[in-house]
């Protein structure tokens, strides 16, 4: 009992915050819950990223779940990735459970159902608020990242995008993008040439090439207008609450270029859109990105590094990320190393490798008296979890083995039903879902090619008139000279003596 009460004052002296904050749970001592000892999460800490691990089937997404829920509880809006779709269900109130409210019990917080307001989003023909960017927002840099370009096959995006501003062609889909880079081969090659220099045919088939492979995963819906607006991640509903927006991924999950495309745009978009915070007391967006190891697994060289930059540089945006994964190990080390939040669930060691994995695992975790990290990590039950936060000083808090608080909202997804009747209510839905098509790069460069051609058949038919009117006169010409060299003949031998004495003695003659 001594030690209970030395545990339990040591992880409330760690766990004691001046500002607001999330209550994660309970900790446990030896395999049991210590009522009232909280493990709690400062506000102020929130945008200093995070990780959520564990084996399949731990309890991840139900952590995730409340940590979202909480958030817009405070007013701090929240964007999911949700890549197995079964998320959803946050925008109903929990049918609640006897094991709910034991559990609650033994954590020393009352358990309370309730929905929060959510807002369907999606990147590909799913029912939700369309998310599309032009490729003009990306730039020639993002876009030649995206598609993993060469430095040369990079420069000659930037030559097209150039000569696309100083021409006043928008470029707004991908149709545009494959349009400039057909007439940088032929029509427009000499213009394109004099001006910003020589485009190799290899080249811009090489990166037509690369255009088509993304069109090929979706980027024909992801690329076009009407661009989302960041801001509208930031929205409050009515009652103080932050919304909880979902992108629907699960489509996509063989599609890693399509979401690195999305990812690439999101992060550059945020960080180039929203202003300083500095240290504030609270984030202005966490966002969740589960099943994280399929985008690592699966990313592009330009999206890790992207990540990267984005994780050490965008806190001070207010905004916090937060990765949900199998294994800490499939996080880079480079971004799990700038992570201040923690969670994780327990992992299974069935072979050597798991073993291994185990080990480096608990290495990442403050050392503590009360705890032998790597034989917990394999001893947690499902909705429990090891948790190392940060303290309001930026000081790690102590290690806690910690029963987690079950979701305030439903536990599995909407039905259609009510899918349909939350997307009948979406603001948004109306604003995005209408599909622009005004006169771009393709239509303008149409255009141009078309009116070249008419100039070139007009020029040709010219030609053409003015050779046929050639070949007339020259022929008349001919025919005036033949006749006036007829009639010369002609007078010639009327006039001849010859001629004349003939007719003269036939006329004698009649006259006998």
């Amino acid at each position: 009992m001594a030690d209970a009460q030395v545990f339990f004052d040591y992880i409330n002296e760690g766990y004691t915050t001046k500002g607001d904050a999330i209550v994660l749970g309970a900790a446990m001592l030896e395999g049991k819950t210590i009522t009232n000892a909280l493990v709690k999460v400062p506000l102020k800490t929130l945008n200093r990223h995070g990780l959520i691990a564990g084996a399949t089937g731990t309890g991840k997404t139900k952590t995730l779940q409340v940590l979202a829920e909480n958030l817009s509880e405070k007013g701090i809006p929240v964007l999911l990735m949700d890549i197995k779709g079964d998320l959803s269900g946050l925008a109903q109130p929990s049918p609640g459970h006897p094991k709910i409210d034991e559990r609650h019990a033994q954590i020393g917080i009352p358990f309370e159902a309730k929905n929060f307001p959510v807002e369907i989003l999606t990147l590909s023909e799913q029912n939700g608020v369309r998310l599309r960017a032009t490729v003009s927002e990306f730039g020639p840099v993002l876009i030649s990242r995206i598609l993993e370009l060469s430095e040369a096959q990079s420069g000659v995006m930037s030559i097209l995008f150039k000569y696309c501003d100083d021409n006043k062609l928008p470029l707004l889909d991908l149709k545009d993008l494959k349009k400039i880079l057909q007439y940088a081969s032929d029509e427009g090659k000499d213009d394109i040439e004099k001006s910003y220099g020589r485009i190799s045919p290899a080249t811009s088939g090489s990166i037509l090439r690369k255009i088509v492979e993304l069109e090929q995963q979706g980027g024909d819906l992801f690329f076009g207008e009407k661009s989302f607006d960041t801001d509208d991640l930031l929205r409050i509903d009515e009652n103080g609450r932050g919304f909880i927006n979902i992108v629907r991924l699960t489509d996509i999950q063989d599609r890693p270029k399509l979401f690195s495309t999305f990812m690439l745009c999101l992060l550059a978009e945020i960080y180039a859109t929203f202003p300083e915070q500095g240290d504030s007391g609270r984030p202005e967006l966490v966002i969740f990105i589960d099943e994280a190891h399929l985008i690592f697994k699966e990313a592009s060289g330009a999206l890790l590094d992207q990540i990267e930059s984005i994780v050490k540089l965008i806190r001070s945006k207010g905004v916090g990320l937060y990765f949900v994964t199998q294994n800490p190990t499939d996080v880079p080390d480079a971004v799990l190393s700038q992570l201040g939040l923690k969670i994780q669930h327990a992992l299974r060691a069935f072979t050597a490798k798991d073993r291994k994995a185990i080990k480096l695992t608990a290495e990442n975790y403050p050392l503590s008296d009360f705890y032998k990290t790597d034989e917990v990590l394999t001893a947690l039950g499902i909705g429990e979890a090891l948790v190392s936060a940060l303290n309001e000083k930026g000081i790690p808090t102590p290690l806690a083995a910690t029963l987690m608080r079950a979701p305030m909202s439903r536990m599995d997804v909407l039905e259609e039903e009510e899918l349909k009747t939350l997307l009948d209510n979406s603001k948004l839905l109306k604003k995005y879902n209408e599909t622009i098509d005004r006169e771009s790069a393709y239509e303008m460069l149409n255009e141009k090619i078309e009116i070249a051609h008419q100039k070139e058949a007009q020029e040709k038919a010219t030609r053409e008139k003015e050779a046929a009117r050639q070949s007339t006169s020259s022929t008349s010409s001919r025919s005036t000279r033949s006749t006036r060299r007829t009639k010369s003949t002609f007078e010639k031998v009327l006039t001849s003596p010859t001629v004349i004495r003939s007719v003269l003695g036939i006329l004698t003659k009649m006259m006998k």
